[in-house]
């Protein structure tokens, strides 16, 4: 039987009055499912706010590496996810490819003592505990110079994965020297080696397009995301995480114009008016936008009928060390 959304809506409010369960939702899900959640945010915002949430179950709308986090963070709950969808810079990198980053360093001068990998939240569970295993942590874009600071107080190479450009772009607002693995740089003279990997989303915004409204309406600003290429966000008036964009854009003047660089839905809801979206093709999240009204209604109905579906496991080694990953970050 098809359902329209109010009506979804209506029997995922029936199902949350009688279940022990909070709905979170990251900011990049679609409005109907975004509406619905107890807790919004961004990822790693989530993964400790369902940590001081009294509820058995945590149904998580976002993409699987979140969830992992949620299960790392707090093993005693239970977080079913409605799709298990897969972010595309997470698959980016697993455990050997990982394991090939370190050794690519070894041999070229660079001994696995005098390696510190530091890894971005947006990664699997497994890449996170060979991070936490190597004497690493985890960062977010908004933490990530803070961490990479602190990081190099040891003395050490920072290995930075999986995203390329929030690694490039945090070491030019340092100053530090930086490469990518296998683009011909030696790696004993960078300061931070990053993996080649890259957000699709973010990897849409170009050079022109900041040209076009800077062209089109004068005086308009332009923000980004620092998963965006270095050359886009040297180009832009401002750069930050996904929470630091929204501080940012809804302190900004009613008639002050601005063009953001990121993922489509969460732009949209941010202000009605003189907000526009920094490319000429719209800028979602495919994996993100895979969860629907239905699919939380479904989990739901899994949950109340003792069969919950999508359920999130993480084997006990991969717990332990990713979340001593995720702690040395949180300690700082």
């Amino acid at each position: 039987m098809h359902y329209t959304n109010d009506e979804l809506k209506q029997k995922i409010y029936e199902l949350k009055e009688k279940l022990s369960v909070t709905i979170v939702s990251h900011f990049y899900q679609r409005d109907e499912v975004f509406e619905i959640a107890d807790i919004t945010g961004d990822s790693l915002e989530l993964a400790i706010k369902t940590r001081d949430d009294d509820a058995e179950f945590v149904l998580f709308c976002g993409v699987a590496f979140m969830g992992q986090s949620v299960k790392v963070l707090s093993p005693h709950k239970r977080v079913v996810m409605p799709k298990l969808a897969c972010c595309a810079m997470a698959k980016m990198i697993d455990g050997i490819y990982y394991d090939d980053s370190v050794k690519f360093l070894e041999e070229n001068g660079v001994s696995r003592e005098n390696i510190l990998p530091i890894t971005y939240i947006n990664s699997n569970a497994d890449v996170k505990a060979k991070v936490g295993e190597m004497g690493g942590m985890v960062c977010t874009s908004s933490n990530a110079k803070r961490i990479i600071t602190t990081a190099l107080g040891e003395g050490k190479k920072i290995l930075f994965v999986p995203d390329r450009c929030l690694g490039q772009n945090i070491a030019k607002q340092m100053g530090l020297q930086s490469m990518v693995v296998g683009d011909g740089s030696d790696p004993k003279e960078a300061d931070i080696i990053c993996y080649d990997g890259f957000c699709s989303v973010h990897q849409l915004f170009t050079l022109e397009d900041i040209e076009f409204y800077r062209k089109k309406f004068p005086g308009i600003l332009i923000a980004v995301h620092p998963e965006c290429d270095p050359e886009i966000c040297d180009a832009s008036d401002f750069v930050g995480s996904t929470s630091q964009l929204i501080k940012f854009i809804k302190e900004l003047p009613e008639d002050q114009k601005v063009a953001v660089g990121t993922e489509f839905n969460m732009v949209n809801r941010l202000r009605e008016k003189n907000t526009y979206i920094l490319s000429s093709t719209k800028p979602e999240c495919p994996t993100m936008n895979e969860t629907t009204l239905e699919d939380v209604y479904l989990t739901l109905k899994s949950i109340d009928e003792g069969a919950p579906m999508n359920e999130v496991f993480v084997d006990e080694s991969t717990q332990k060390w990713a979340k001593i990953a995720l702690e040395r970050m949180l300690a700082l």
